[in-house]
């Protein structure tokens, strides 16, 4: 990140100016574009070499590659959808405010559960490399909504060792 969000993002606005910044930056439009050519990338396999690819699996397999690419595209709108509110507030069409609401409406998810390795191994290549650099850009992003939002403040390190102190505690009728 360069000095210029670092400094803007601890002006007293916080998050939002964070926000502002970022989404005006060349790392903005690098992960935009990054992005959108994903999407492209995407379509363009499953419309023709997954097609091909899915074919010739077996249906146990078959299966596993339509739940996966519905999850991959899921991932992928979400994903464009952030980028695209974004850049309506880097062009001016939106207010970083209307953008967190946007955004509220729909965030970009968890990664779902996915498949065990095994079965993984079985879809095609190229699916799996869709996939992984979806899941990639899927935490990036999460990660920055945290950021943009200013929920990323640090978290008390949690101590089990106390917690299972506290827990005994509790059952034995000691808790203080």
């Amino acid at each position: 990140m360069n000095d210029a969000l670092m400094l803007d993002a601890r002006d007293g606005e916080g998050a939002i100016s964070f926000a502002r910044s970022f989404v005006k930056s060349d790392a903005f439009m690098l992960l935009f574009r990054e992005g959108m050519a994903l999407v492209e990338q995407t379509a363009n396999y499953l419309d023709s070499e997954g097609r091909a690819d899915s074919a010739a699996l077996p249906r146990p397999a078959a299966l596993n590659y339509a739940t996966e690419s519905m999850r991959l595209t899921t991932r992928l709108m979400q994903i464009a959808s952030w980028l695209l509110v974004q850049r309506a507030v880097a062009e001016g069409e939106m207010t970083v405010e209307q953008a967190q609401a946007e955004n509220g409406k729909m965030r970009v998810g968890e990664a779902m559960v996915g498949l065990a390795p095994e079965e993984a191994e079985a879809l095609p290549q190229g699916l799996r490399e869709l996939m992984a650099h979806s899941l990639r850009l899927q935490d990036r992003i999460r990660h920055l909504e945290k950021l943009m939002s200013g929920a990323d403040a640090p978290v008390e390190p949690a101590n089990p060792v106390q917690d299972q102190l506290a827990s005994l505690q509790a059952r034995l009728g000691l808790a203080r």
